[in-house]
């Protein structure tokens, strides 16, 4: 019986592997590589499209990226505008017998009373015994930080410095034999014969003055800038 299912399957097998790769078509035709592609023969659809698929509005994404300098320069922007409105707020308020109270420290001040209500608005004496935010003040403060007090008691107040008024003080250092030149030092008292002290801050190379004051523009604030070497008396500090 195994020999006899042997003889059956084999041939059968082998028969099949043996067929034509190919088939016939009804009719007896067969079928036959094509060189083109015969829409008619295929009986595929034949689809119209709308003119207006061409102007159909196309979108894609998009993105914009900001880079170091963009965001430097929007910040310088953003803080030139806080500078104008502050300056347009302070205008508007001149002479009105109100006050802009500021909000940040001024870089490079180390005045300690720098957010205090000056005498034009109602405003005291500092522990050195002149006016808040005053220009003498703000050079007692520096005098006495260089001597290297800045809590009381204090070197140098108002009793045994110079008055309130910044004109005087050009007299008040001769009286006292305290020198006085043309010749700028650092830390030295810049004196302007229209009352008014600054502190010199640095001489750069080719002789002009780096000063640091208050109050230079009547608005009690915090400034820096530079002027030739004779532009002002220099008091030099006493001792």
């Amino acid at each position: 019986m195994r020999v006899f299912a042997t003889v059956l399957v084999v041939p059968a097998i082998v028969g099949t592997m043996a067929l034509p790769a190919y088939a016939l078509m009804p009719g007896g035709e067969t079928f036959a590589a094509s060189g083109s592609f015969s829409l008619a023969k295929a009986e595929a659809q034949d689809i119209e499209v709308s003119s207006l698929v061409s102007g159909a509005a196309k979108s894609s994404d998009q993105y914009t990226v900001e880079t170091k300098a963009d965001i430097e320069a929007a910040q310088l922007a953003q803080e030139a505008a806080d500078k104008a409105a502050w300056e347009a707020n302070l205008a508007s308020r001149s002479g009105s017998g109100s006050y802009a109270v500021h909000t940040v420290k001024a870089e490079g001040d180390d005045y300690p009373w720098w957010d205090q209500t000056p005498d034009d608005f109602g405003g005291g004496l500092s522990p050195l015994r002149y006016y808040f935010r005053e220009c003498v003040d703000f050079v007692a403060w520096r005098m006495n930080r260089d001597a290297g007090v800045t809590s009381a008691p204090w070197k140098w107040d108002w009793s045994n410095l110079a008055s309130g008024s910044a004109h005087a003080w050009a007299d008040e250092w001769a009286s006292k034999g305290w020198p006085t030149s043309s010749e700028p030092v650092v830390g030295a008292v810049a004196w302007f014969p229209y009352n008014h002290v600054a502190y010199v801050q640095s001489i750069n190379a080719d002789g002009s003055v780096n000063i640091e004051e208050y109050n230079q523009n009547s608005d009690h604030s915090y400034h820096r800038r530079t002027i030739p070497a004779g532009g002002a008396l220099y008091l030099y500090p006493p001792g």
